[in-house]
């Protein structure tokens, strides 16, 4: 389902408290735009920062505010509103909304109305970065995407950025148009989910090669890009295992992560992955910056500085995982993604490793402009059948794509 197909579709919009309220204005606009039909329950810290008058000028209705109200009570008010929805929507959904929907709490109508409802529930986060990382507030989110049927709540977002309080990192609200995008596929078949019953192995970060106890050799990759696909995949309904290097990031809500260090644990673990889901997965996403080389022989002790220079460093190959997962056999995923990190002649260059390594796609990208450790990249997408040029934009948007593209290409 297209946003263009929700015509006469019902969203019933929880607007939570919070800056990013203001989006949701611009979301019923993109939904009324739709033709869809849309009806609001403003929280009362949600009024702090919109009005109940720009809300109901936008949807057309009267917006619901209170649990107790005599005209709507009469009729189990907070009981019709949940049932009048093909869709629930919290957006922004604060930590406070997702701890009541988590634990079943039912105070106001906002949370009344989660609980009452017997159709899916989307959730647009957004919080403080520190606020979303907080492990009460991830088990609350992972709770509340594992139960089961309809009680299950899809999750969009949220974004990485500069707060409104100066702070950086995950818990911007998603933009409304990827919200408007989310709320088609939820409408759009069995539970808008088109990864639902696939797996999936994606590779992030870097790897690093001990030279001795304290040193070693590795590269600049975040992993942001990586991580950013296993969460996108696992939003779509893909069982996700992250095969992560050494990085600084907090596991997709969702995911299974296994931690490795080296080239040859990366590998290892690869494999250990793709025999747990029945000896070959769906979907491989190989997105880590893997060394090429190691040392041939980690010393055993700190190398220390002596006369006649610096020590010379014996170097061997590293397995090549990517070639390893894309060769023709039984374990081999129905589709296999490389990533081609370069400084110049990309398409000549990422298409050579398509050919070389046997995989389906590789998504090219040019690392010489400030790419590793920032939050956007510009990619294309290589594949047997042409190329795909996408604009700079977040690297969360970057793995939505690739993601829905993923699932497109299961639907052919």
């Amino acid at each position: 389902m297209t946003a263009s197909s929700l015509s006469g579709r019902k969203i019933l919009l929880i607007v939570g408290g919070g800056i990013a309220a203001y989006k949701a204005l611009e979301l019923i606009r993109l939904l009324r735009k739709a033709d869809a039909e849309v009806m609001a329950v403003l929280t009362r810290a949600g009024a702090e920062f919109v009005t109940p008058l720009s809300l109901a000028a936008l949807t057309g209705h009267p917006v619901r505010q209170d649990l107790f109200t005599p005209e709507d009570e009469t009729a189990m008010g907070h009981i019709e509103l949940s049932r009048w929805a093909d869709l629930v929507v919290a957006a922004p959904a604060t930590a406070g909304l997702i701890a009541k929907a988590a634990n079943g709490l039912a105070d106001d109508l906002a949370s009344t109305a989660l609980l009452a409802t017997d159709k899916k529930v989307l959730l647009a986060p957004a919080m403080n970065v520190r606020m979303w990382l907080h492990p009460a507030v991830q088990a609350n989110v992972g709770r509340l995407k594992g139960f089961d049927g309809f009680h299950g709540m899809a999750v969009v977002g949220p974004d990485e950025g500069v707060m409104a309080c100066g702070e950086f990192g995950p818990g911007r609200m998603a933009e409304p148009p990827v919200i408007l995008e989310a709320i088609a596929r939820l409408l759009a078949g069995p539970d808008g989910r088109p990864l639902q019953g696939r797996t999936a192995v994606v590779t992030a970060g870097p790897t690093f090669e001990p030279i001795d106890p304290v040193r070693g050799l590795t590269n600049r990759s975040s992993g942001k890009q990586g991580y950013a696909v296993a969460a996108a995949l696992a939003e779509l309904g893909a069982q996700v295992t992250l095969i992560s290097g050494p990085v600084a990031l907090e596991a997709p809500v969702g995911v299974t992560r296994v931690w490795v260090e080296a080239a040859t644990e990366m590998k290892a673990a690869v494999e250990a992955a793709l025999v747990s889901f029945g000896g070959a997965a769906d979907i491989a996403v190989m997105s880590a910056a893997v060394a090429d080389w190691r040392v041939d022989g980690v010393a055993s002790g700190k190398i220390k500085k002596a006369p006649g220079g610096p020590p010379s460093l014996a170097l061997i190959e590293n397995p090549d995982i990517l070639a390893g997962v894309s060769a023709p056999g039984p374990r081999r995923p129905k589709l296999v993604v490389g990533f081609a990190a370069e400084t110049s002649d990309l398409e000549a260059n990422a298409r050579a490793k398509l050919s070389k390594k046997g995989c389906d796609w590789i998504v090219g990208n040019d690392v010489s402009d400030e790419v590793f450790g920032s939050d956007g990249n510009a990619v294309t997408l290589f594949t047997r059948g042409g190329a795909e040029p996408w604009p700079r934009q977040s690297k969360t948007e970057v793995a939505r794509k690739l993601a829905l593209r993923i699932a497109d290409h299961f639907k052919a």
